[in-house]
């Protein structure tokens, strides 16, 4: 799993690492939570803002925020943040968003497995798991027409 929970993703104009931390996740709370208390609706955690992006029960905000903060934690500045949402998660229909903010979150809440071709085993998995060989004895019998 990647240790800090950062994922790499296509997003704008190229590749983008993305990680929402503690500090931006409190941060991505505060910042989705304001409308909802003007509307008076409850308020959510990221793991009801990643729910909701899966049930179709989201608020705009818990998309750009999303992916504002997660540039932010991945090494963007803030003013780089700003105008890359700005340029292409604003103008853009918002169905678009919610594939690169549903990832952004996942990887922050649940971490992301090590690529198998890089030769590292995922999560829970040794190394030899998947290609030993069977440590029963082969088979003698015959096919039947």
């Amino acid at each position: 799993m990647s240790a800090d929970g950062s994922i790499t993703l296509p997003f704008a104009d190229g590749e983008h690492r993305f990680r929402l931390a503690i500090g931006q996740l409190r941060e991505l709370q505060e910042a989705v939570n304001l409308p909802r208390a003007r509307a008076g609706t409850a308020s959510v955690g990221p793991a009801q803002i990643l729910a909701g992006l899966g049930s179709g029960e989201w608020w705009v905000d818990d998309l750009r925020e999303t992916i504002r903060l997660g540039l932010i934690g991945g090494g963007a500045t803030p003013a780089r943040a700003l105008i890359l949402t700005t340029r292409y998660v604003d103008v853009r229909p918002p169905r678009e968003s919610i594939p690169l903010a549903r990832g952004i979150l996942l990887a922050a809440l649940i971490g992301v497995p090590e690529d198998p071709a890089g030769g590292k085993p995922l999560a829970g998995e040794t190394a030899t798991e998947g290609t030993a060989a069977s440590s029963s004895p082969a088979s003698t019998a015959t096919a039947q027409p």
